[in-house]
């Protein structure tokens, strides 16, 4: 027997099933990637807001403020969430009322009585919002970004790394080059001396200091056999 039916469908099925009914187009969830893909977004346009000149005291220490930022995004309809003790603000990335997407919403007057309950006042003067583009902002920057972030190293102004970075990297491509062919020469010669593949060992020549203090040559890429062996003892 299916017994499937006696199943109640989540909220976001139900909801996906009134729009199939009444012929509404969820088309505009939908956008095409850099790679060709028809990816559907859970947010277009949402809302970041700042709350700064806090009060270090109601966010007690480090660990408690980071307990915060970790309670804040538990929150359904929090997408990120920073709590920044030590230059005391805190910035959250939400879902606000009104949105188009029926995803958990809620108002920045709820994130203050969230707060609140916290221990945490907010300074109505210091608050900062802004419209935040989830696709361009948070999904291309994620997973498509136009270049590699890249830093000029450490002691180096941005306008002295672009003038030497063509002949530093010329001079670490010529060192990463010469460093594999001497691998690869050491690879063949370990090979040989252990006769791995059928590789012959290149036999060395045995000087005549060589001979005096007994030494014994191994194969090339083999180090010398330890100890002196004498004549005539």
């Amino acid at each position: 027997m299916d017994r499937r039916d006696i199943h109640e469908a989540s909220h976001y099925q139900q909801d996906l099933e009134k729009e199939r009914q009444s012929g509404k187009a969820v088309e505009d969830e939908y956008l095409i990637d850099n790679q060709g893909n028809k990816v559907r977004m859970p947010y277009r346009m949402i809302k970041e807001v700042r709350f700064a000149n806090l009060n270090q005291k109601d966010m007690v220490d480090p660990q408690h403020a980071a307990r915060l930022q970790y309670r804040l995004s538990l929150l359904d309809s929090v997408i990120k969430a920073s709590v920044n003790y030590a230059r005391s603000r805190i910035t959250i990335i939400y879902n606000p009322k009104g949105a188009q997407n029926r995803r958990e919403q809620i108002s920045q007057q709820e994130l203050i009585e969230f707060l609140a309950k916290e221990g945490v006042k907010i300074d109505t003067n210091a608050i900062t919002e802004r419209d935040y583009d989830y696709v361009k902002e948070f999904y291309n920057y994620a997973y498509f970004s136009p270049q590699i972030r890249e830093h000029p190293p450490y002691g180096y102004t941005k306008e002295e790394w672009e003038k030497m970075r063509d002949g530093w990297n010329e001079k670490m491509d010529k060192y990463t080059k010469e460093k594999l062919e001497k691998f690869e020469e050491w690879q063949k010669e370990y090979a040989a001396s252990m006769g791995i593949d059928g590789a012959k060992a290149e036999p060395q020549k045995v000087t005549a200091l060589d001979k005096i203090l007994g030494r014994k040559k191994g194969p090339k890429g083999k180090k010398d056999e330890k100890g002196f062996w004498f004549h005539g003892v």
